[in-house]
């Protein structure tokens, strides 16, 4: 009896649609303007991806937010956020000069083409749901409602709920800026739900937060100390701080408020 063939998926293809980023040796000649003087990106060369889920951490000003912008950038979406289709620029050119130069020095290796994708950006989100609201039907992919006729909160879920699809790849920087605690724990489940329905399905995350970070076997990347370093969930400071102080406050805010 005739046995149809099924099609495996080639082991290049298995796994998160991109693969690796590097950073070009050549930027490390006369790097004295910014971002190139950051330790971070001074030491940093490369880093794989293979998991559907990747953390990058770090103190502000480490430098983390400007490694995901410019790996963005250099995948084609907007510098303020975006897909391939919608990138915008409110702010002056020179505000992105060094975010677009340090992308100039990325090599980005793929498994397969990024068939969509978008660039969530939560610092501005605000002029992202502008740009939309500009467009014909703009906010039907966001859940048919305007970004801004719904609070802060609401609207970036919006965006989690309706924009984020199986076999896409997303880069986050600090999603959970507007979430209260429950609907951080809800973004997870957004997170989850996509990565099960499509394997190739990739998530980059910058973030603060204790509860994303906690996702299931997700590599954590942090920027602190100068060079980018794997970390464990409960080694984070984002962790250690949020625990000590849950387990007494009393202790932290007598500390914290003395004269």
């Amino acid at each position: 009896m005739y046995k149809k063939k099924v099609a495996s998926t080639p082991s290049f293809l298995s796994g998160p649609i991109l693969k690796e980023v590097a950073l070009n040796a050549s930027s490390r000649v006369g790097g004295d303007a910014y971002p190139f003087c950051l330790d971070l990106i001074k030491n940093f060369k490369t880093i794989k991806f293979n998991h559907q889920v990747t953390f990058f951490v770090g103190e502000n000003g480490s430098g983390k937010s400007t490694l995901l912008e410019a790996i963005a950038h250099k995948a084609g979406f907007g510098l303020e956020g975006g897909s391939k289709n919608i990138s915008f620029k409110t702010a002056r050119d020179i505000t992105y000069d060094g975010v677009c130069a340090l992308a100039d020095q990325l090599t980005l290796s793929w498994r397969q083409k990024v068939k969509d994708g978008y660039f969530f950006r939560a610092e501005s989100f605000y002029n992202l749901a502008s740009y939309i609201d500009e467009l014909v039907d703009g906010y039907g992919p966001y859940g048919g409602k305007s970004l801004h006729h719904q609070s802060h909160g609401e609207s970036f879920f919006a965006f989690f709920r309706n924009r984020v699809g199986a076999g896409g790849f997303y880069i986050f920087d600090e999603p959970e800026a507007a979430l209260s605690p429950q609907r951080q724990l809800a973004l997870l489940s957004v997170i989850h739900q996509q990565c099960a329905a499509n394997m190739n399905t990739q998530f980059i995350i910058a973030t603060h937060s204790p509860l994303l970070l906690a996702y299931p076997d997700a590599p954590i990347y942090s920027c602190d100390g100068g060079a980018l370093h794997k970390i464990a969930y409960e080694d984070t400071e984002h962790y250690r701080v949020t625990k000590q102080f849950l387990d007494n406050p009393g202790l932290y805010l007598r500390h914290l408020l003395a004269d």
